[in-house]
C-alpha cells in the first residue's frame, strides 16, 4: 500500500530557508520554522520509521522539500526535474545522497516535474500539470513509471493551485482528502471514496498517512472532528511552513 513505511529520509534545515519560495510574498521566521521542521522530524522517528538525515544546502533555500526533486516507487528511485532555476541543482545532489538506499535509480531528462504534483494510490500514479509541472516532464516520467509495471494518469492542477497535492492526499486505499476546489474540476477520473475538508480548512487537505497514523496540520478542528472517527491524527503545526509554500508531505521522502 502506497502508506506502509518503514524509512524517512529528510534534509537538516539551511539558514536561507527564509528566502525560498512563496506565492505568498511572506518570509518565514527562521526559529519558528526550525520548531516546525524538527517537531516533524521528531514525530516520524516516534512513529518508528528508520530517519536518514542529510547535511543541510544553504545554497538551495528550498531543499528542505525532499519531495520535489525525487520519487521512490518500490525499490526505485526516480529523480525529477524542478521547475524554478534556484531548485535547478538539487536532483543531482538528492540523486548522490539516496544512491545506496534504492536497488534502480531513472531519471527525467526533459521538461520540468516536482513531487508535489504526483499522487500515488497503490500502484497507480496521477501526475497534475501546474505551474511547476509541465506536459513534457509529466510524459517523461509516465514511461518510467509504465516501464515499472505502474499505471499512471496526466490531469490538469486547478489554476489556483500551486501543487497537485496541496489540495489532495490519499489516506486509504480507495480514499482521498480533498478540498471543494478539487471536487468542483472533476480532477478524478475513478471512482474513489472521497473526504472533503470544511471551508477555511484547505490547508488539511495536505496530510500524510503513514501505517496506522494520518498527520494534518494543526488548527483544523472541523476536520479533525471528521477523521478522527475513523483515524489516529497527530497534528503538526506548518504556520511558517505554509508562509513558503509548504506543507507537511514535501518535507520526506518516504519508502
Amino acid at each position: 500500500m502506497a502508506y506502509l513505511f518503514e524509512n524517512a529520509l529528510v534534509r537538516k534545515i539551511n539558514k536561507n530557508i527564509v528566502n525560498a519560495l512563496s506565492n505568498r510574498n511572506i518570509r518565514p521566521s527562521f526559529e519558528l520554522i526550525s520548531n516546525e521542521h524538527n517537531q516533524y522530524v521528531n514525530t516520524l522517528k516516534k512513529l518508528g520509521l528508520n530517519i536518514y538525515t542529510l547535511e543541510s544546502l544553504d545554497d538551495f533555500p528550498d531543499s528542505i522539500f525532499v519531495e520535489d526533486p525525487g520519487l521512490t516507487y518500490n525499490n526505485n528511485y526516480i529523480s525529477l526535474r524542478p521547475a524554478d532555476k534556484t531548485r535547478f541543482g538539487e536532483s543531482a545532489i538528492l540523486v548522490n545522497d539516496v544512491s545506496n538506499f534504492f536497488d534502480n535509480i531513472y531519471y527525467v531528462k526533459d521538461g520540468y516535474i516536482e513531487g508535489g504534483d504526483i499522487l500515488r494510490i497503490n500502484n497507480h500514479f496521477i501526475i497534475g500539470l501546474s505551474c511547476r509541472t509541465n506536459k513534457t516532464g509529466a510524459e517523461n516520467l509516465l514511461k518510467i513509471l509504465r516501464s515499472l509495471g505502474a499505471s499512471v494518469e496526466i490531469t490538469l492542477t486547478p489554476k489556483n493551485i500551486l501543487h497537485f497535492k496541496s489540495e489532495c492526499s490519499l489516506i486509504e486505499e480507495d480514499t482521498i482528502l480533498l478540498t471543494q476546489n478539487m471536487i468542483n474540476n472533476n480532477i478524478f477520473k475513478k471512482k474513489y471514496n472521497f473526504i472533503t475538508v470544511p471551508k477555511g480548512e484547505e490547508i488539511a487537505a495536505n496530510s500524510i498517512r503513514i501505517n496506522n497514523n494520518l498527520l494534518i496540520p494543526s488548527g483544523c478542528p472541523e476536520t479533525e472532528k471528521i477523521l478522527s472517527k475513523k483515524y489516529n491524527l497527530i497534528s503538526l503545526k506548518v504556520d511558517e511552513l505554509f508562509k513558503i509554500d509548504a506543507g507537511l508531505s514535501c518535507m520526506s521522502l518516504r519508502w
